[in-house]
């Protein structure tokens, strides 16, 4: 039986696909994200941009909308981060 993090994860452009799919709703709200990386222990770092930055709603958005969905089209994915 392998871990979670025996499943190495998605490419960097495979992310930014899904991503693609999902970023016309952020943008409609003023905001965006951008995926800055994906680490080889399944730690993706995006950046939230626009009305996103001072958005009380952020945290649902990054759980929510990004993270949960994210995880359950990719394997490997342990947990998607915010940097400021």
């Amino acid at each position: 039986m392998s871990a979670a993090w025996d499943t190495p994860p998605p490419a960097r452009e495979a992310v930014e696909s899904w991503l693609d799919r999902v970023r016309p709703a952020i943008v409609a709200d003023g905001g965006n994200v951008e995926l800055l990386s994906v680490e080889r222990d399944g730690t993706v770092r995006i950046a939230l941009q626009g009305a996103c930055v001072e958005c009380p709603a952020r945290l649902a958005t990054l759980r929510v909308g990004i993270e949960e969905p994210l995880k359950k089209a990719f394997d490997g994915i342990q947990t998607v981060v915010a940097v400021d």
